[in-house]
């Protein structure tokens, strides 16, 4: 009887979620709203302070030494913007990144709602998709306009940080390795250990952010929002649930970031080989090395966003839904059932949403970077430049 009641009740809360449309669109447009307010601001302090403080005359002096020869020929163009940041703080790296990890994430959030969807294992029928507008369209019509938006308060709090490091490391670590390995010269090892070390780093930083956001993101989710999310989540599975999938999102973000790094330094090579600051070579390397690493990495995905959700029709499926194993857990798990539910096609289950997800995602993020980079590493020589007149004045 107590078995009965308890799936009466939940059977009950998620018709409910899934059928009150006004309720999901409602608590996805004030995520959306306080997103909206809080981008503005951290904008304004961004514009504020573009520049990073100087550390004084020792440090101008340095930058000087590093930039002297260029100084000297092109006195009234453009400055080097991969030279100046050995002499800029860490600080450069950081704020680009973190604004890039959000311009990203919350630009592409509705095409990852998609994907998520489409990687179900075992799809309600209302939920079977032909395409990436084709889900787009009935999640709208059916759901409300803001339904794709569920959750993107989440990402936007973890991608702030998790780029952040994820920039600033995969920067400092690239030079001090190319130095070592290939001094003078591009590094195609010094560039995917680098990008290794970089996703270690953000990944710990996102992991949580990327289970609530997927698990907001599925048909008929039961949360109100962010909050109710994580203290749903917490209460039932224990902190653990929050990096259930960690592993795995190092297991499939390793060699991702590894063919995304790789393949963006060897297009920059061909495409920019002086290394100048120009949009159109940051977007096209971006948008191709995120096609690649997104379609050779889809498998470990899907696995991921099996551990992440923890998709009640996948659990009951593998006979999960009672007895000691409430949960998969593990990558090995998680392979086997994606295996029993779908084949080998399973793996490859929202493939095209990934790409198509991830190509204009990447392009954006480097595009977003390097035009930060550009524009904090300008404002400080010039800023250097007017305190030596000053100082010869």
């Amino acid at each position: 009887m107590e078995a009965d009641g308890f799936v009466r009740k939940r059977r009950m809360t998620a018709e409910t979620a899934g059928s009150d449309a006004g309720v999901a669109g409602a608590s996805a447009g004030a995520e959306v709203r306080w997103l909206g307010g809080r981008f503005w601001g951290f904008s304004e302090s961004i514009v504020s302070s573009l520049t990073p403080r100087i550390g004084g005359e020792s440090q101008l002096e340095s930058v000087d030494v590093v930039c002297a020869a260029q100084d000297a020929q092109i006195e009234d163009l453009e400055p080097d913007y991969e030279c100046l940041p050995q002499g800029a703080s860490t600080s450069t790296h950081m704020l680009a990144g973190a604004v890039a990890g959000i311009m990203e994430h919350c630009l592409m959030f509705p095409i990852d709602c998609v994907k998520t969807r489409m990687q179900s294992l075992q799809p309600d029928p209302a939920a079977h998709y032909k395409n990436v507008m084709d889900a787009l369209r009935r999640i709208v019509a059916a759901e409300g306009v803001w339904r794709p938006l569920r959750g993107l308060n989440a990402t936007a709090i973890g991608a702030g940080p998790a780029h952040a490091l994820y920039f600033a490391s995969y920067e400092k670590l690239k030079k001090t390795l190319s130095d070592t390995i290939h001094p003078g010269a591009n590094s195609h090892l010094a560039n995917g250990a680098a990008g290794c070390v970089a996703t270690l780093l953000h990944d710990a930083a996102m992991n949580p952010a990327e289970v609530v956001k997927q698990r907001m993101q599925m048909y008929k989710s039961p949360y109100r929002g962010v909050l109710d999310c994580v203290r749903a989540i917490w209460q039932r599975e224990g902190p653990a649930a929050f990096y259930r999938s960690y592993t795995t999102q190092l297991t499939m973000n390793v060699p991702f970031q590894v063919l995304h790094f790789m393949t963006y330094e060897y297009l920059q090579e061909l495409l920019n080989p002086h290394r100048l600051y120009n949009p159109s070579s940051h977007m096209l390397s971006g948008a191709l090395a995120g096609a690649i690493a997104a379609a050779a990495t889809t498998p470990l995905d899907v696995c991921k966003t099996l551990l992440n959700t923890q998709e009640s029709h996948a659990l009951s499926s593998s006979g999960q839904s009672q007895g000691a194993h409430r949960q998969i857990s593990g990558l090995v798990h998680a392979f086997r059932t994606v295996y029993r539910l779908g084949g080998l096609q399973g793996f490859f289950k929202g493939v095209q949403a990934r790409v198509i997800y991830q190509m204009p995602s990447t392009a954006i993020s480097w595009s977003v970077y390097e035009f930060f980079k550009y524009g904090l590493t300008k404002h400080q020589h010039n800023n250097m430049r007017i305190q030596h007149i000053k100082a010869e004045g």
